[in-house]
Order: C-alpha cells, then sequence, then structure tokens
C-alpha cells in the first residue's frame, strides 16, 4: 500500500492527475528513464560509483559493493531461510586485462579477487600442523560445524603428528547471522570467511580461497586436505597413509579417482557446463571434491594455475584442470576402497578400514564416531 501511496504522489508531484498533459509526462517520463541508464553505463564504464551517490544504501547494495565486479544478484533471501542465493553473470565483455571484470557466464575464481572478513593467520605458526583439514562449508550450517568438532576435527595429534582443522564459510547474507558467525569464530577460532556469495554455483571460488589460505598463512603444512562438511574421516588411517615413506612429499594428490567424466551440457542438470566456460567434451582426471588430500606445495601451484585455466562450476574437476596445466598427474591411492562415496548400511569393520565417505546427517556422524572409538578403547 505504501508502495502504491508513493507511486501516486508522484505522479501527482508531475501532473500526471491532468489529463491533457498525460502524454508529455510519459514522454518525458521514458526520456528520465533514459537519461538514468546513460549516466548509468558512464559511470560503469569509468567506474564511477554512481550507485553511492544516488541510491540509499540498503543491504543489498552493501552485499553487491563486494560483488558486482563478477554477478548480478537475481535473488537475495532472508539469512533466516536458509535458501541458495541465485546469481547470474553480467553480459558486459570487459577486457581480458581487468581482473576485476569478466566476461559473459564467466566468475573469476582467481583468490586475489577476494580478501578475509574472519580469518586465522597466525594460527599456522602457532600449531606448526603436519597435516591441516579444510572444511568448505555454508555459514548456516553450524550443526555441522559443531559434529566435526566433537569427532575427527577434535583430533589434534595423531601418530605424533600435529593436526589443523578449520572452516571456510562466504557471506551470510544478514546482520544476525553475520553476528553470531562472528560470535561462533570468538568461541572456537576455527572459522575463515570471505567475501564471495556462499552458493553452490560459487564451490569453485570457496575451494581456489582455500587454497589460497593454505598457501599464504600456512606454507608449513605438509599436507593438506579439501573436506566436504558430510563427510567422515578416519584420521587415524589418513596419517598412516600419509607417513607411508612411499607417500611423496611433493606435487602428490590422492583421493577417489575421476577418470574419462565427459561434461554435462544439459541445461537442466546442476552440474551443467557450457561450451563457452568449457569446450572440452571430457574432463581431465581429477579427485571427487568430497575429500582430496594433497601435498601442500601444490596450495600455491594450483592458485598459479588458476591465472591461466578459465574458471567454471565444477570445483572439483576444475582444480584437476588446474593439475593438468601444472602437469601434474592425480595418484590412484594404495587401496581405493579407502576412499568411498558410500558405504551403505552400518558396519563398523568398514568404518574402521576406510580414509572417507559420506554420511546423511550430523547426527550420524556422532553416533559413528562413539562406535568406532569405543572398539578402540575395548
Amino acid at each position: 500500500m505504501e508502495t502504491k501511496l508513493s507511486n501516486r504522489n508522484v505522479w501527482k508531484s508531475l501532473g500526471a492527475d491532468r489529463a491533457p498533459h498525460r502524454c508529455h509526462i510519459k514522454t518525458g517520463f521514458f526520456l528520465l528513464l533514459t537519461l538514468v541508464f546513460l549516466l548509468t553505463a558512464i559511470a560503469y564504464v569509468s567506474g564511477f560509483p554512481l550507485e553511492t551517490a544516488v541510491l540509499p544504501d540498503t543491504l543489498y547494495k552493501k552485499v553487491l559493493n563486494q560483488i558486482r565486479s563478477y554477478y548480478v544478484v537475481t535473488e537475495y533471501p532472508p539469512a533466516s531461510e536458509n535458501q541458495t542465493i541465485f546469481l547470474k553473470p553480467k553480459s558486459v565483455q570487459q577486457s581480458p586485462t581487468q581482473t576485476t571484470d569478466i566476461s559473459v557466464h564467466h566468475h573469476v575464481a582467481h583468490p586475489s579477487n577476494y580478501h578475509f572478513t574472519l580469518d586465522e593467520p597466525d594460527k599456522c605458526s602457532q600449531w606448526d600442523p603436519f597435516l591441516v583439514l579444510m572444511v568448505p562449508v555454508a555459514p548456516h550450517q553450524r550443526e555441522a560445524r559443531n559434529a566435526i568438532r566433537s569427532t575427527w576435527g577434535n583430533e589434534s595429534s595423531v601418530q605424533g603428528k600435529a593436526v589443523l582443522t578449520l572452516f571456510l564459510v562466504g557471506l551470510t547474507g544478514g546482520a544476525e547471522a553475520q553476528q553470531q558467525l562472528e560470535e561462533e569464530s570468538r568461541q572456537h577460532r576455527d572459522l575463515l570467511q570471505s567475501n564471495f556469495v556462499d552458493s553452490y554455483f560459487n564451490l569453485t571460488i570457496k575451494t581456489m580461497v582455500i587454497m589460497d589460505w593454505l598457501a599464504t598463512r600456512c606454507p608449513q603444512a605438509t599436507f593438506s586436505m579439501k573436506v566436504d562438511s558430510d563427510m567422515y574421516i578416519n584420521v587415524e588411517n589418513l596419517m598412516t597413509l600419509l607417513l607411508s615413506p612411499n607417500t611423496p612429499r611433493q606435487n602428490y594428490i590422492t583421493g577417489y579417482l575421476m577418470r574419462n567424466r565427459s561434461v554435462i551440457r544439459n541445461k537442466k542438470s546442476k552440474w551443467y557446463v557450457s561450451q563457452e566456460l568449457y569446450p572440452e567434451p571430457k574432463y581431465p582426471t581429477y579427485l571427487l571434491g568430497m575429500g582430496y588430500v594433497f601435498s601442500n606445495d601444490l596450495s600455491e601451484k594450483i592458485v598459479e594455475a588458476s591465472k591461466e585455466v578459465k574458471s567454471f562450476n565444477i570445483e572439483d574437476a576444475y582444480v584437476g584442470a588446474c593439475l593438468k596445466q601444472l602437469g601434474v598427474a592425480p595418484s590412484s591411492p594404495p587401496d581405493s576402497s579407502q576412499f568411498r562415496a558410500y558405504l551403505g548400511q552400518y558396519n563398523r569393520e568398514n568404518f574402521l578400514r576406510v580414509i572417507t565417505t559420506i554420511l546423511r546427517s550430523p547426527q550420524q556422524l556422532i553416533d559413528i564416531w562413539k562406535d568406532v572409538k569405543q572398539i578402540k578403547l575395548e
């Protein structure tokens, strides 16, 4: 109702309630719209922030100012709804020398385009970890983070080696959610946050920001692992693999190998990738994104390779493309049965043998962890 009254008052102020002048008013109104469009276009090309000078400062614009070089927000739901934020790329082709703008259907994954709003820059110098477990997770998934903190994320020393677990999130989408996240960060000191919109489409950005943090804040670590928040990790078995004399400590990456995988061109699929983003019909060999472990020297190398490899929205396949650019071939694990997608019905012996597998819920992780730990105590 307020919008309707406001519009009516605007028209009255222009004289729209006077019938003889309606034609002129409409013409003037469209001329005004055209002028605004031209001013906006000039401002965009010149880089002048027109919206900050003319338009009110809303939450939408605060977020948009941080991602305006990459996307146009098409839906921005309240944080309480825990919905995905849908994005579409800008349709303006920019010069390839401009790192802050992108071509049509192309998002910039190189992490230099983003910065950390929550950080733990001294964590590795204090901890000196042999292994870092990096968990990309949505801001609202606190239950998943707490489940990890009480299970495999609580394993700080394994076979005499220091292990560090950290969580990476993007923007929360609301002041209240951000306040809660900052409080969680103060409590646990294990949260990293970067200023990209946290959505499924942006998982490639999320992964590259992880690589950047490892390269710039934690170069002393020997190994790192990118592991999803719905995973069970047997850290003992993982450490046994990493401490094996046959495991290289440079240019090494292993997990669940994906070979000879076709690029999905069906636009209805969540894994759709256009030919413009990735023209080849098949991906290079890559590691399934649920959990792959790598020698930490690769984090900086992958970041550098991303400058040359056009990004696309399948994050694990994109890392595979960066590895191909580097000339690094993913390694098969010594025992491929230790990296499992699903184990099916719970069997304790299976969980004692694996390194990774996907679970259904945070509570299942807690229950299985208690059972597996109990058998070790008996």
